[in-house]
C-alpha cells in the first residue's frame, strides 16, 4: 500500500517539474506595447482593421515595422497618432470613409412583380431567389446590414425600403458591406465636407431590361463617360461606376444621366 503511495507521488512529481520545464523552456513573453495600445482603442471588435477583433489589431501594429496599411476605422486618426507615439512610429494620414449604399430603387421606381413569403434576412432570400422585383440585383430591405452594424448607423427606410446610412453615426468598420448578399454596400471616400457622387445602381442587365425593372436603373448608355473629363466613370457589364479617386466632383455627369441614377450628396449647409 505504502509502495504505490510513494510511486504515485513520486510520478506526480516527476510529471510537475517536467510541466515546469516545458512552461519555462516554451514560455511566451507579450510585448508589454500591446496592452498599452489595446486600452487606447475602441473596444468595438468590429473587424474593421481587417483583424481579429482589437486584440489582434494592437498584436499586428506593434509587430509592424510601420503603420502604413494598418487603421482603425472606429478610431480614425486620433487613435492611430496615439499608437504611432506608444510605437515610435508615424502615423500616416487616410482617407475617411464611408458605407453608400448603391441602389436607388424604392417602392416607387421598382415596381413588385411578388410577395416573398418565408425567412425575413437578405441572406436567405438571396439563396432562395433573385427578389420580390423584376430587378435581380437591388436591395432586399430586410436588414442584414443593420442587424451586422454595431453603431446603430444603417436603417431601412420603411416608405422605400431601402437601407440608408446616417452620415454622422458610420465608422466605416465595413461589417454592412460583408453582410449585404447583394453587394450594393460598398466603402466610399467620405468627400471633403461630405460631397460625394456615386452610380446608385449594380444591375448588370442590358438598358431596356434595367429599366424595364427599375426607372433609376443604369442603363449604360455612356453620357456620363463623354462627359466626364477626369476619366473616373467606366461602365463594366453594362454599369457605370465612378472611381472616387479620379472623380473632381464637378457634378456634369449627375445632370446629363437621363434615369437620374447618379447621386450626388452634400452635407446638409
Amino acid at each position: 500500500m505504502y509502495t504505490a503511495i510513494i510511486l504515485i507521488g513520486a510520478t506526480g512529481a516527476i510529471a510537475a517539474f517536467i510541466l515546469y520545464f516545458l512552461s519555462k523552456k516554451f514560455e511566451v513573453t507579450e510585448d508589454p506595447r500591446i496592452a498599452q495600445v489595446l486600452e487606447i482603442l475602441p473596444g468595438a471588435n468590429c473587424g474593421g482593421c481587417g483583424h481579429p477583433g482589437c486584440g489582434g489589431f494592437a498584436d499586428a501594429c506593434v509587430k509592424a515595422a510601420s503603420l502604413e496599411g494598418l487603421s482603425c476605422p472606429v478610431g480614425k486618426a486620433d487613435v492611430m497618432k496615439n499608437i504611432a507615439a506608444i510605437l515610435g512610429l508615424t502615423a500616416n494620414e487616410s482617407t475617411p470613409k464611408i458605407a453608400v449604399v448603391r441602389c436607388n430603387g424604392s417602392c416607387e421606381t421598382r415596381s413588385r412583380t411578388n410577395i416573398y413569403d418565408s425567412a425575413k434576412t437578405c441572406a436567405i432570400a438571396s439563396s432562395l431567389y433573385c427578389g420580390e422585383t423584376g430587378c435581380a440585383f437591388g436591395c432586399f430591405g430586410w436588414g442584414d446590414c443593420v442587424a451586422a452594424c454595431l453603431f446603430d448607423a444603417i436603417h431601412i427606410n420603411p416608405t422605400t425600403r431601402l437601407a440608408e446610412v446616417s452620415e454622422d453615426k458610420c465608422t466605416a468598420c465595413g461589417a454592412c458591406v460583408k453582410a449585404c448578399p447583394k453587394n450594393i454596400i460598398e466603402m466610399r471616400n467620405k468627400g471633403s465636407q461630405s460631397h460625394r457622387i456615386f452610380i446608385s445602381c449594380v444591375n448588370k442587365d442590358k438598358g431596356g431590361v434595367a429599366r424595364k425593372a427599375c426607372d433609376k436603373a443604369c442603363i449604360g448608355c455612356n453620357k456620363c463617360v463623354k462627359v466626364c473629363e477626369f476619366d473616373a466613370i467606366t461602365i463594366t457589364q453594362n454599369v457605370g461606376y465612378i472611381d472616387d479617386s479620379k472623380c473632381s466632383l464637378c457634378g456634369k455627369c449627375v445632370t446629363t444621366c437621363p434615369t437620374g441614377s447618379i447621386i450626388e450628396l452634400k452635407a446638409k449647409s
